[in-house]
């Protein structure tokens, strides 16, 4: 996964070298090949040969990762975890079994909370990128909880700090409205680096919002909504899949039509979830009550709450069709991706039944209608120059967002993005304005 210019590396993208693991089996042996593997490695390793001895460790040194073997004397593995989660739960939980109990693993699982387990005899390269996923994943939490906290905190002096700053530029208008819209602009980005964020999961996730807020703000501009309207659709566009972001990788990675049971009962409370998470926001009501309803359709059939028509916001109409475009083409909502050509089709026999007529017309003049002749560029990360202007968001192959649109490139910048190219061995997309006068 590529780094965003100016920005520490994601978290699932630290090669934990670091890390301490603590090995627990009562056999040397077991030990002594767990020591020689992560050590090679470069991770820091303790051992123990029974649980007691294990819970001293933990007590007087660090650990990040514990593997521990399930049959063992005196305390067995699923006790051995259980007391690990129930005195240091940041620690991660491995367990490694010798044979097929199916009881003593589901102990473990319920009792520990374990990640995963692991079957003796291991394969060495599965078992490094296991401990490595897990290593990651455990950082990628902590950086989702830090920057969660720094949001919170953000958003409890947000008043204050605007009130402040309006106070010193009341005494030049032109001021105030440059302050306005570098405010406005900067509330875009963090919202697309929310979008980011969501994102950094992985899969066919990469992308997949920043097209749907586009395709959604063009279709509510066909439409003639204005400003606020557009720009509120586009904010939900991008944020339309925060429900999902406690959803595991294997719900995730599951097209909506093989979905049933509880996989389908967690996927549909996804909406729901999303419109709690912005309620608090004031700001961003109106976006939260899109969210909503952007899984209902047209003919009562959807979710959550069974609306038809009208009734549905015409916001959500609007994000319901573009993301449904885009995930028939991802391999989202059936087993197969779909070509573009065949997923306008697609919406198009759907007018009337789970999308608004309305909006599939908006939607056809679009897709169908003249074309719209581009007012900006592309260049090469090889020709930019100070001073050029970006006229949409740079972002990696991965979907992440580097620089967001209306940057000014100063020349430093400009080296950045040409190291970051030859760094990571890619061509990036960048759009820029015209100069003036051309």
């Amino acid at each position: 996964m590529s780094t965003p210019l100016s920005a520490p590396a994601p978290a699932a993208e630290i090669e934990a070298t670091s890390a301490t693991l603590l090995c627990v089996d009562d056999e040397p042996n077991i030990l002594s090949a767990l020591r020689r593997l992560f050590r090679a490695k470069g991770y820091k390793v303790l051992t123990a040969e029974s649980g007691a001895a294990g819970l001293a460790l933990l007590a007087q040194e660090p650990v990040d990762l514990v593997i521990s073997d399930m049959r063992m004397p005196e305390m067995d593995g699923a006790h051995f975890l259980e007391q690990v989660r129930a005195g240091w739960p940041q620690v991660v939980r491995l367990l490694l079994t010798g044979y097929s109990d199916i009881n003593s693993v589901m102990a473990a699982i319920n009792r520990g909370e374990i990640y995963r387990y692991i079957t003796k005899p291991w394969d060495d390269n599965d078992i490094l990128l296991l401990v490595r996923h897990a290593l990651e994943r455990r950082a990628l939490e902590r950086l989702a909880a830090r920057q969660h906290e720094e949001l919170k905190v953000l958003n409890q002096s947000l008043e204050a700090k605007v009130a402040e700053r309006t106070e010193q530029l009341q005494a030049s208008r032109d001021s105030i409205q440059v302050a306005h819209d570098k405010l406005k602009t900067n509330f875009i980005t963090t919202i697309k680096i929310l979008s980011s964020m969501i994102e950094m999961r992985g899969g066919m996730l990469a992308g997949h919002s920043r097209r749907v807020a586009d395709l959604a703000r063009r279709i509510a501009a066909k439409m003639g909504l204005d400003a606020k309207d557009t720009q509120e659709v586009f904010i939900a566009g991008l944020l339309h899949d925060i429900g999902k972001i406690g959803f595991d990788d294997e719900l995730l990675a599951m097209p909506v039509n093989t979905m049933a049971g509880d996989k389908l009962h967690a996927f549909r409370r996804h909406p729901g979830r999303a419109e709690q998470l912005l309620m608090p926001l004031e700001d961003l009501r109106a976006v939260a009550v899109i969210l909503r309803a952007h899984m209902e359709r047209h003919d009562g059939a959807g979710f959550p709450d069974g609306l038809a028509g009208a009734a549905i916001p015409l916001g959500a109409r609007i994000v319901a069709l573009a993301s449904d475009y885009d995930n028939l083409q991802l391999g989202a909502l059936v087993q197969r991706k779909v070509l573009p050509e065949d997923a306008k089709k697609i919406v198009y026999d759907s007018s009337g039944k789970r999308y608004d007529p309305q909006v599939v017309a908006a939607f056809r003049a679009l897709m169908d209608g003249d074309p719209v002749v581009a007012r900006d560029q592309a260049t090469l990360a090889k020709y930019l120059v100070p001073g050029m202007v970006l006229s949409r968001d740079l972002v990696s192959p991965e979907g992440l967002m580097l620089l967001s649109a209306d940057h000014v490139l100063d020349e430093r910048m400009v080296q950045q993005v040409q190291d970051f190219e030859a760094k990571n061995e890619l061509r990036l997309n960048i759009w820029i304005w015209p100069p003036k006068g051309t």
